[in-house]
């Protein structure tokens, strides 16, 4: 059956003896090649049983024990609940207590009640009761909310792996032997492109730590540190969200060698950034998906003309309604963890219309806004040109009811002086009509996954950025303190 973990089982076990020498997973200090792969899975199963673990987190940074947990994990049909690392003590708890967890895979476990058992990498605890989950969960993906109460998506087996499926079909073509995972393996985008894809396909997945990645802390990113590594392991692909796009260009116009496909999605990417990408020679490729349909819907193939965010991928079916929202089938959730069972249909909360057979977004439902003249502005529009901008970081973009947009912008790096800050937004500017160009902005420090302002994959919190600036951003115009560019 298409999507199921045996027809991954039977895939590994034939490159175990097709291949058995090529490395699976690799993080630069260790690998497990093919032809060792099941036995080193076989042990961790065997754990697995011995604790009677049934509902587990995965709290590891990346590396080959977090792949090999997983994969454990999915074949013996336990219920995987990544972790992300940026989460507080608090959504940790939240996490715990909602997803009724009774082991703990990784550091930091001990202070939510899970104790040693003498089983090496496994801590448990017992849970009398656990609360319900929907039935065949699988995996429970967190995502922060802007609360800051982690939501918990729950997926069957079937639904990420049945987009790897998708994926591996749609890159075939690039005969990809390598694969860097530049995302924290807690993303579900990385978790499926970066780890299951390349199994599949019979390629390498790289996983270095997050640290050699060039991440700091929960929204520090080195490019420089990042390239260093894209250089050492010399991958064939790279999945990113526009933000690291954007350091990675800045940083190095020109491509690094070797790479054949990088795939970016999370949040809408700026035309500019990818021109400024593809003059550059990197392969970019633009696509489109959300945690409630597994990951990835929609991708731009590697011989098909570019166009928005692709055309869906086999696996699933999109319509856009009357109003232009765009709905889902195939892979989808099978509901949020404590509420009601999801339909076959997702509504996406995302605004978009079909270029042919590619699907073209504008934007979210709730975020589009209408000015003070009656005009609507897609935000990630703005954002996205004024985050192509070397200097600009991080952007958001405000205008509803406003005779003019205003925009909270995060200088790179943060010392730099107001005057490269207007020089920036000005060149934004250059590319946009009238309506949407920004008129005032202010400094802000970083939008990050710990102060519930960013996701994981790059998405801004609107809400809770809105919450802690909305004096400005919302104030009236003759109430401005006029600190405008």
């Amino acid at each position: 059956m298409p999507g199921s973990p045996e027809r991954l089982r039977v895939r590994l076990a034939r490159h175990a003896v097709e291949r058995p020498e090529r490395p699976a997973l690799a993080d630069g200090q260790r690998q497990v090649r093919y032809g060792d792969l099941p036995a080193e899975l076989a042990s961790r199963r065997r754990r697995l049983a011995q604790v009677g673990a049934r509902r587990v987190a995965l709290a590891l940074d990346n590396g080959i024990e977090w792949a090999l947990w997983d994969l454990a994990l999915l074949l013996e049909g336990r219920v995987r609940v990544p972790v992300p690392a940026f989460f507080t003590a608090a959504q940790r708890r939240h996490l715990v207590a909602q997803a009724g967890l009774d082991a703990w895979i990784g550091p930091g476990g001990e202070p939510f009640g899970f104790t040693d058992v003498g089983t090496p990498g496994i801590v448990t605890r017992r849970v009398a009761t656990p609360p319900p989950l929907h039935a065949g969960t699988h995996q429970i993906t967190f995502t922060s909310g802007t609360s800051g109460a982690p939501k918990g998506v729950c997926l069957g087996n079937a639904a990420p792996l049945t987009v790897a499926e998708s994926l591996a079909e749609a890159v075939a073509p690039l005969a990809i032997e390598r694969h860097l995972a530049m995302l924290p393996l807690a993303t579900l985008l990385e978790n499926i492109g970066g780890l299951y894809v390349p199994l599949w396909l019979g390629a390498t997945a790289c996983l270095p730590g997050v640290a050699e990645l060039g991440w700091r802390g929960a929204s520090g990113f080195d490019p420089h540190r990042a390239l260093a590594t894209i250089d050492a392991f010399r991958p064939h692909s790279l999945i990113l969200v526009p933000q690291l796009l954007q350091a990675l260009v800045a940083a190095r116009p020109q491509a690094p060698h070797g790479l054949r496909f990088v795939a970016v999605g999370g949040a809408r990417v700026a035309d500019t950034l990818l021109a400024q990408a593809h003059s550059g020679g990197w392969p970019v490729f633009e696509g489109y998906g959300l945690s409630e349909c597994a990951s990835v819907v929609c991708l731009n193939r590697p011989d098909e003309p570019a166009c928005g965010v692709g055309r869906p991928l086999p696996h699933a079916r999109v319509r856009v309604d009357p109003a232009g929202e765009v709905h889902v089938r195939g892979a989808t959730m099978l509901g949020y963890l404590g509420e009601a069972a999801a339909g076959d249909w997702h509504a996406s909360g995302d605004l978009g219309h079909w270029q042919g057979r590619a699907l073209m977004l504008e934007g979210r439902r709730r975020e589009v806004f209408i000015t003070a003249y009656g005009r609507n502005v897609d935000p990630q529009w703005v954002e996205g040109e004024l985050c192509a901008q070397p200097a600009i970081a991080q952007a958001l973009v405000h205008g509803e009811a406003l005779p003019g947009n205003r925009a909270l912008l995060v200088p790179a790096p943060s010392a730099l002086d107001d005057r490269h800050l207007a020089e920036a937004v000005a060149a934004a500017n250059a590319t946009l009509p009238d309506y949407a160009r920004v008129r005032e902005w202010r400094r802000s420090a970083p939008f990050t996954p710990a102060n519930h302002q960013l996701t994981a994959n790059g998405r801004l919190h609107r809400d809770a950025i809105l919450a802690a600036h909305g004096d400005w951003l919302c104030a009236a115009p003759d109430s401005m303190e006029g600190e405008s560019s």
